[in-house]
């Protein structure tokens, strides 16, 4: 069910109410959902199978991550690199278009890639 976007600028309010209506019948079928597998006894006894399996899982990363703890440090270094770099070039591709400047980035094998833009809104106090 696709809006024309003129419809939905004209009409912002009516959208946003429809989102809501929406997401408000998402959240009841998913607790009937919810609701049906707490009653469920084999779903349960499955539930506490796998429990123990993943406990049993958890103890053996545990021991592989020991053996390997100083890999796991460098992942965590690279993790957060890859984090801060990831922010400065957003922060790079927003000023470029505050400034009416054009982007262009390409990876190693020559593909183009184009900045994406969203809009997200949040309850106000």
């Amino acid at each position: 069910m696709r809006y024309a976007l003129c419809e939905s600028m004209a009409n912002i309010q009516e959208v946003f109410n429809r989102i809501q209506k929406t997401k408000k019948e998402q959240k009841e079928l998913k607790t009937m959902y919810r609701d049906a597998l707490n009653n469920s006894g084999a779903y349960q006894r499955s539930l506490e199978e796998l429990k123990k399996l993943k406990e049993e899982k958890k103890k053996y990363e545990d021991g592989i991550k020991q053996e390997f703890s100083s890999e796991f440090d460098k992942l965590e270094i690279l993790k957060n690199e890859l984090m801060n770099d990831n922010q400065l070039l957003s922060d790079i591709a927003m000023s470029q278009v505050a400034k009416g400047e054009k982007i262009e980035i390409s990876d190693e094998y020559e593909t183009k890639y184009e900045p994406i833009f969203s809009v997200r809104f949040k309850k106000v106090g």
